[in-house]
């Protein structure tokens, strides 16, 4: 496998849209993450991809979400970080 196909092999981390589009937390999402995961472009929250497997599983991403607002999911059992 090429290092392109590996992105997201042991955790997958999502946000609703809603929480996206929200400057202020998107802001705050590329702030409290200690591993880059959250890029904001435009003004919108977006995952970058490279470094999710990088998550350290601080939950920071999702206090600083509301509820449901970010995902951050261990690929390797399905556990879901709430």
């Amino acid at each position: 496998m090429a290092g392109g196909d590996l992105y997201g092999v042991f955790i997958e981390v999502s946000i609703e849209d809603a929480v996206a589009s929200d400057a202020a937390i998107a802001a705050k999402l590329e702030e409290v993450c200690p591993v880059d995961i959250f890029a904001v472009v435009d003004g919108k929250a977006t995952v970058v991809a490279e470094n999710t497997d990088e998550c350290v599983l601080c939950g920071l991403c999702i206090e600083a979400a509301p509820s449901g607002g970010v995902t951050v999911r261990k690929l390797y059992d399905d556990t879901i970080l709430e």
